[in-house]
């Protein structure tokens, strides 16, 4: 498999309404961004990927993009990203874009066309239908968001599909102008020399034939078996990759909604020319049973191994995936899968040192460099989430849950936890603006900030520095076979990688408590640590004794 630059890379995933205002109206921008690349660099970060920037009335905050070719006026100028562009190159990292190709806006020119009659040259590019045979909707889709996924057009008297918001109606890719003015839009980007696409919900792209019934199952498996992995979305993707991601140096990563372990080689397998990598969702959704809000369940450290063993052992040296444990879409992944109070700094460290040694290109949001967590929103005037807005107002028609139910489960696994401003200091709204942001700044921005961090050499922030400098140099965190240890142990995290004559040990404890490790495996006491988030390394004879979410990276050779 060749060693790409962006495969051995590191990930920054930006969400620029949130990252950094420089206009002081509480909508972060591309100057605001610009201002920060040094900062970005200092990470040792390869590769910015900026969620949409593109023109948008931001029903779904950018998800819903009404032109592909120009810039939201909130976030600046077309001369603003050209600007940013170059000095993302100066700075010897990459840029990519999130490209949006399931769906657009309603408002896009040809939603608005579609919408004038039946006959219109834009009405195929999307998915109508009549009424079904009860006079209602024409399916049991529901959409990802709450409720049908098709909404009725009063002057047609027909449906149209929206596996998202309403406002978001899905195109329709059997058509191939639609899928030639997506790869125009890619062309024009790349022309301008962006380095590649982020491709949101691509396995989408290709309906169900016939637009059958969903069975009556958990959500997650409807999406496997009926919205992804659609007859066709192979061969999309393979002309996608032919008439254009192969004509540039820029390659494509997949978020793998709908795609598990087992069909992930059609996609990502290097001898098929479709996508370069995905991320998955098996991490990310690790506690979430069915929906995100109604159905979690506590935090399996065994569970996880498994799921990371099986990935790697489904695309080791075949494909190429991206490793991350938060974005835009999910709840802060320290208070997820750490301890966002007692042991903050320690987890925080922990949990970035195991994804950092996984097989795979890292991803690495916004904010986690400083352990950012979770944030409590006190009302819901205060939530911004559509999908979380739409939980609510369902909750309120159906009651099944009080409403300060309602609104514990949106603070604990709402997108609103990801979204909160950066916290670049300790001065108002955490420095991101002067004035009140678009959505609520996290109050523990007076102590978690990137200035307090930044003059701190035991903080998070230069843990992850100290650590992504290290990753550069061993190829063996990216590309090492693995020896799993102890693997059913629930509490502790303990694998061997190797590559060549580089040979090192992972050691994780995921608990609050002491842990004993009876296996040395290779660790003598003269083992050159790499990386620690603790001054103690407890090697003794016979055993290796761990703190509370310690992590250490032991170089065996």
């Amino acid at each position: 498999m060749k060693l790409t630059w962006f495969r051995k890379g590191t990930i920054y995933q930006i969400y620029p309404r949130s990252f950094n205002d420089s206009n002081n109206d509480g909508i972060g921008d591309l100057r605001g961004i610009i201002e920060k690349l040094d900062y970005i660099k200092s990470l040792h970060i390869d590769i910015i990927w900026l969620s949409p920037i593109f023109s948008s009335p931001n029903d779904d905050n950018g998800y819903d993009i009404s032109d592909y070719c120009s810039i939201m006026p909130e976030f600046g100028t077309m001369e603003d990203f050209d600007e940013l562009l170059k000095e993302t190159h100066s700075r010897g990292m990459r840029l990519i874009l999130d490209l949006v190709a399931n769906h657009c806006s309603d408002e896009h020119i040809w939603f608005e066309e579609a919408k004038k009659s039946k006959d219109n040259p834009y009405r195929d590019y999307f998915h109508w239908r009549k009424p079904g045979s009860d006079g209602n909707v024409p399916n049991n889709w529901k959409s990802f968001f709450g409720g049908s996924a098709w909404e009725y057009d009063e002057a047609s008297g027909e449906y149209y599909l929206h596996l998202f918001t309403k406002k978001q109606p899905d195109l329709n890719w059997e058509n191939p102008k639609v899928r030639e003015e997506i790869y125009n839009a890619m062309r024009f980007w790349l022309d301008k020399g962006v380095d590649g696409f982020r491709m949101d919900v691509i396995p989408l792209i290709s309906k169900a034939i016939g637009y059958p019934d969903a069975p009556d199952v958990g959500f997650r498996k409807i999406i496997e078996d009926v919205y992804a992995n659609g007859p066709t979305v192979h061969e999309y993707l393979k002309e996608m990759n032919e008439e254009v991601i192969s004509k540039y140096d820029a390659f494509s990563l997949a978020e793998g909604v709908g795609i598990n372990e087992s069909n992930a080689g059609l996609y990502i397998n290097e001898d098929r020319k479709e996508l370069d990598m995905l991320y998955h969702f098996d991490i990310l959704e690790c506690t979430i049973v069915n929906g995100k809000f109604e159905e979690v369940s506590p935090f399996n450290l065994v569970e996880m191994k498994k799921i990371f063993k099986n990935w790697r052992d489904a695309v080791h040296r075949t494909g190429w995936i991206a490793n991350a444990m938060g974005n835009h879409d999910f709840a802060r992944m320290v208070s997820r899968f750490g301890d966002d109070k007692k042991y903050h700094s320690e987890s925080a460290k922990m949990l970035v040192t195991m994804l950092s040694t996984q097989n795979g290109t890292l991803n690495i949001y916004q904010g986690d460099e400083i352990g950012m967590t979770n944030i409590t929103l006190n009302e819901i005037d205060e939530v911004r989430d559509i999908q979380s807005l739409n939980f609510y107002e369902e909750n309120q028609l159906t009651k099944r849950y009080s409403e300060d139910l309602a609104l514990k489960m949106i603070n604990k696994e709402g997108r609103d936890n990801a979204r909160t401003p950066v916290q670049w200091n300790d001065e108002i709204n955490g420095g991101f603006s002067l004035n009140q942001p678009w959505l609520k700044s996290n109050p523990n921005s007076t102590e978690i900030n990137v200035k307090n961090q930044d003059e701190d050499s035991s903080s998070i922030l230069n843990f992850y520095r100290d650590l992504l400098k290290i990753r550069k140099r061993y190829d063996v965190f990216v590309f090492g076979d693995f020896e799993e240890i102890e693997f059913d142990n629930p509490n502790v995290y303990i694998y061997k990688k190797k590559l060549g004559k580089e040979e090192i040990m992972v050691l994780l404890n995921f608990s609050s408590s002491e842990e004993t490790c009876c296996h040395k495996n290779g660790i003598r006491k003269e083992s050159k640590v790499l990386v620690n988030n603790y001054e103690y390394v407890g090697i003794e004879d016979d055993r290796v004794l761990l703190k509370p979410y310690q992590g250490l990276i032991l170089d065996l050779k």
